[in-house]
């Protein structure tokens, strides 16, 4: 059985759709409304939690990711004048968030 795919949109979920059904030996298409210059200007996607990490890795597309994100392991929050960290790896059992700027 052959299939074909459109997709709509070249944002980052887009992009790695794409990749990861060429790996699969998909044949796909992405359609973008937007000029090739405005998308490629663009920074996106500016927090990465670790499913969208691991599909990134998981595709070969996450060496610059892996070279120029930073991990972060949790957040602080301030409340009522204090601050309050959240401790994401604690409490998500060892997950964590990656902050890279996808331009």
């Amino acid at each position: 059985m052959k299939t074909q795919v459109a997709i709509i949109g070249a944002g980052p979920s887009g992009l790695l759709l794409g990749q990861l059904l060429h790996k699969a030996g998909i044949d796909n298409v992405i359609v973008e409304r937007q000029t090739p210059e405005y998308v490629l200007g663009r920074i996106r996607a500016g927090v990465l939690e670790q499913g969208t990490v691991d599909l990134l890795r998981e595709a070969g597309v996450s060496q610059r990711m892996d070279s120029e994100g930073l991990v972060h392991e949790g957040v602080e929050l301030l409340v009522g004048g204090r601050r309050q960290r959240l401790d994401l790896k604690a409490l998500t059992g060892g997950k964590t968030v990656m902050v890279y700027g996808q331009t």
